[in-house]
């Protein structure tokens, strides 16, 4: 297949999923495959949550959305377009998954398979349903694809190159097991956000859709602020009640009261608002329904201190208060050239050519 072939392909998966919305499932006629697939996916999308209960079918639906918004001609087009990709014999590149999020492994499977590689995948425990489903749809568009992607339950076996996603603890064993590949390893990451008192309301309802989608479970979501010295939180928690009804959801209720609970039984100092705790905490990695804070004197400390811990964070939010920074409200919207660890993943897998 050609690049352009397989372009084509992938466009015609953002067509596919662009009929599936939390408001309403339309079927569009000029999409291929429905008769196999529309339904089949409606039945999927509501059985997530059985399969991992932090899938609610919102959540699912929002990961479907942001890649059907991706996945689009114009996109795969400017993405590309700074590549040299040239017809090469393909390599097996293995994926170890994250579950973490709905389908948070689809931009390392998007990336082999563009790059005319082939895909050996093992998924987490915790997604095991909607990435195999979509690989199926693009079969289906391009039966050619077919030896080119395969899953596996067991030990990954006969590859040329791996990319694995795991805890700090898991990537230790990753660098070792394969050591002697070429790879990607990632770690735990976290993303903060910069304040400086004078956001909006609507800015900073946007930094709860940062803060809060996915509850808090993916590494682009927001658990840490930097904030100046004497800011006062009224604003920030007046904003965050746009939020409340995360509460209702058992599982982050559950979370909620026991953070809390360990939070209080260690004397922390919290500040709280019925579903959320913010704490004082040098930390970037906060637990599920509480965010961290830091006071800051001027700009450049917090500059300087994102600079010194960079391996540790994901994405910077903010109104233009740091280079490079996210737009309040975006984080869980990256786009096709936005790199996970700011590792180019097509950059890697067109190296392996040689």
């Amino acid at each position: 297949m050609t690049l352009a072939d397989k372009k084509n392909v992938f466009a015609a998966l953002g067509k596919f999923l662009n009929q599936f919305s939390e408001n309403g499932n339309t079927k569009n006629p000029d999409v291929q495959h429905n008769d196999l697939f529309f339904d089949a996916f409606v039945d999927l999308i509501q059985l997530s949550q059985s399969h991992n209960g932090w899938y609610t079918p919102e959540q699912v639906y929002f990961a479907i959305k942001s890649w059907a918004d991706a996945l689009t001609e114009k996109n795969l087009n400017q993405w590309l377009s700074v590549y040299d990709l040239k017809e090469h014999e393909p390599k097996t590149i293995g994926l170890i998954l994250a579950g973490n999020i709905p389908l948070v492994g689809f931009h390392d499977f998007l990336s082999v398979l563009i790059t005319g590689n082939k895909v050996l995948v093992k998924t987490s425990s915790n997604d095991q349903h909607l990435l195999p489903f979509l690989a199926k749809y693009i079969i289906a568009a391009a039966p050619e694809m077919k030896d080119f992607i395969t899953f596996t339950e067991g030990k990954l076996e006969n590859f040329d190159a791996v990319i694995a996603t795991g805890s700090n603890n898991t990537a230790r064993y990753f660098e070792y097991y394969f050591k002697d590949k070429p790879s990607i390893i990632r770690k735990s990451r976290n993303s903060v956000a910069v304040l400086n008192g004078n956001e909006s309301k609507e800015d900073l309802i946007a930094l709860g859709e940062d803060i809060f989608r996915y509850f808090g479970l993916g590494c682009r979501n927001v658990s840490k602020l930097f904030v100046p010295e004497g800011y006062n939180f009224n604003a920030f928690f007046e904003a965050m009640y746009e939020y409340q009804d995360i509460i209702k959801y058992e599982k982050y209720a559950n979370n909620y009261d026991y953070n809390k609970a360990v939070f209080l039984m260690s004397n922390f100092k919290l500040l709280d608002n019925g579903f959320l705790t913010i704490k004082e905490d040098e930390s970037h990695a906060s637990p599920i329904s509480s965010v961290f804070y830091e006071f800051y004197k001027n700009i450049d400390d917090v500059k300087s201190k994102l600079e010194n811990e960079a391996e540790k964070i994901q994405c910077v939010v903010s109104d233009n208060l740091i280079d490079n920074s996210v737009p309040f409200g975006k984080t869980q919207q990256p786009e096709l050239w936005d790199y996970a660890d700011n590792v180019d993943t097509v950059r890697f897998l067109d190296s392996l050519r040689s």
